[in-house]
């Protein structure tokens, strides 16, 4: 098992750019398919995109496309999800997600695949 800790989030205007940050502890990070998903008040949660174990970034949210990216830093055991070009719609709680795996390229889409949450950072965008 993994513990996972977002931070980050916070109050930003549209337009505005911030880094989330989720930090692995208890089992290396480096041996989990990682993700981050976010859920709007009254919506259900959504992926917003799964990385590889090597990194790999085959999926975007199409509501996020072009303006997020994902990333991770295996010696630091984080994962990282910079926000560009924010929009109101962007508000959310945002989640990071990790599941072991053996596999360097299986980037899980869906939340049951994972296995392990973190608690999750606020994201407020103004109009």
């Amino acid at each position: 098992q993994v513990q996972l800790v977002e931070s980050g989030g916070g109050l930003v205007q549209a337009g505005g750019s911030l880094r989330l940050s989720c930090a692995a502890s208890g089992r290396t990070s480096s041996s989990y398919a990682m993700g981050w998903f976010r859920q709007a008040p009254g919506k259900e949660r959504e992926l917003v995109a799964p990385i590889s174990r090597s990194g790999g970034t085959p999926y975007y949210a199409d509501s996020v496309k072009g303006r997020f990216t994902v990333s991770r830093d295996n010696a630091k055991n984080t994962v990282y999800l910079q926000m560009n070009s924010l929009k109101p719609e962007d508000t959310a709680v945002y989640y990071c997600a990790a599941v072991i795996t053996g596999s360097y390229i299986y980037t899980p889409r869906l939340d049951r695949e994972y296995t392990d949450w973190g608690q999750g950072t606020q994201v407020t965008v103004s109009s």
